[in-house]
């Protein structure tokens, strides 16, 4: 495993040592260093409030230490359900019961019984690799955002009729954008930790990876890859002590407005909806459908499951049918339309209420052992990973863990906590 690593970030290490020796990326690094001291020095950003701002904030003890637990998940999984104005049935609330329960034992009660002598002997990785890679994945997003583009022969954000015309093949690789931010930024709170950049400096790289994920994910019309960038620059600055408590809170709101907002004008767009229906509609309306699909996926999935794993395995690319479109093939017996199933409908559907709780109980023991690792270590890699996948679990409240490289990632945490675990016990 070692030896395919180092093969690995040897060639990236020295691809990424390519382009930064560029004349191109030589003069862009320029640029965003000249502009990177313009603000830092500015008078402009001695207005802004600082962490003293809404310091009530800092008197609440969940808030400040607990407002990014793995628990977090089940909370926002609460709230997305109350959204819906129907109801859910009888099975389906033994379902979720089962899923909550699970999920609770998996990230609050096993992660006790691990890692309770030393953390001395967790693997440690190299900041060269880990930006090498973060870097070499934001260029093929960047790459494949342009393609994308230009095989539809126009921006969806501008023309939304056309983003249906998109193909998942290549907008795959574009969201590719979300880990490279994510590593890079967690490179960027290494260096404000070994005090190689100031605090400063470090809140300026975060907002101008933001601002880039803004700028490519917006265009292409995508509204959740952007709020999970939004999210992981988010969860990566306040457990680096780069962003403060109340910037979280001011950000969760705007990123929920983001989500009304975006939802709403390309819903008016597309003349789903009219100028005079409430902006809230459209969430409502998600969240009602969403548990509509959540109920009739419950009936069909029982309690030992129907499809005994194919709907996960159907993430794999080449399968005839996608997991969110098996769902609409389940539900409806339309292939041509994705739908969302949320985070228990695969479960639910593959192996029934067993396989919800054991779902559950292993996404809440990845979050629960990367959530107390991160906290004791304050390692910028292990923030890094735990804000990923934290991240997609919250954004697969309503569309589900099925996308491939979503999964990859999952699997990645799981293989590194995995080793760590073992490592440790020696």
């Amino acid at each position: 495993m070692s030896v395919i690593y180092s093969t690995l970030t040897s060639a990236i290490n020295k691809i990424s040592d390519e382009f930064h020796e560029s004349f191109l990326f030589t003069s862009i690094f320029a640029i965003l260093e000249f502009i990177e001291n313009q603000w830092i020095n500015s008078y402009f950003k001695k207005l802004y409030p600082d962490d003293t701002f809404l310091g009530f904030l800092n008197n609440n003890v969940i808030l400040k230490n607990h407002i990014f637990n793995p628990l977090i998940v089940l909370l926002l999984f609460a709230l997305f359900l109350l959204l819906s104005m129907n109801k859910p049935s009888t099975s389906l609330v033994i379902t979720l019961i089962i899923a909550f329960v699970g999920f609770f034992i998996g990230s609050a009660i096993l992660p006790r019984y691990f890692f309770n002598d030393t953390l001395n002997n967790l693997i440690q990785f190299e900041r060269k690799d880990i930006y090498s890679i973060g870097f070499c994945l934001m260029l093929i997003s960047i790459v494949f955002f342009f393609i994308s583009i230009a095989s539809v022969g126009g921006i969806p954000l501008l023309r939304p009729s056309i983003r249906y015309l998109l193909k998942p093949a290549l907008t795959m690789p574009v969201f590719l954008i979300i880990p490279a931010t994510c590593l890079i930024a967690s490179v960027y709170l290494k260096d404000f930790q070994d005090k190689k950049i100031t605090r400063s400096q470090a809140r300026f790289r975060f907002l101008f990876l933001l601002v880039i994920d803004c700028a490519f994910l917006l265009l292409l019309g995508y509204r959740t890859p952007l709020l999970a960038a939004f999210l992981i620059i988010i969860i990566i600055g306040f457990y680096g002590n780069i962003v403060s408590l109340w910037e979280v809170i001011v950000g969760a709101l705007i990123g929920i407005g983001a989500i009304i907002g975006i939802g709403y004008f390309r819903s008016l767009g597309e003349m789903t909806i009219t100028s005079s229906t409430s902006p809230l509609y459209t969430l409502q309306s998600r969240a009602d459908f969403t548990l509509h699909v959540l109920n009739l996926l419950d009936f069909i999935g029982g309690n030992f499951g129907l499809t005994h794993g194919h709907m996960l395995a159907s993430s794999i690319p080449g399968s005839d049918l996608g997991p969110r479109m098996m769902v609409g093939k389940l539900i409806a017996w339309r292939t041509e339309v994705t739908v969302t199933p949320t985070l228990i409908g695969q479960m639910v559907v593959d192996f029934g209420k067993v396989g919800v709780f054991v779902g559950m109980l292993i996404l809440g023991f990845t979050l629960g052992i990367g959530f107390k690792i991160m906290r004791i270590t304050k390692d910028y890699f292990y923030i890094g990973i735990y804000s990923l996948i934290l991240t997609y679990s919250i954004l697969g409240i309503e569309t589900g863990i099925l996308d491939i490289q979503v999964l990859l990632y999952f699997a990645i945490a799981i293989l590194i906590y995995l080793i760590n675990i073992i490592k440790c016990k020696n």
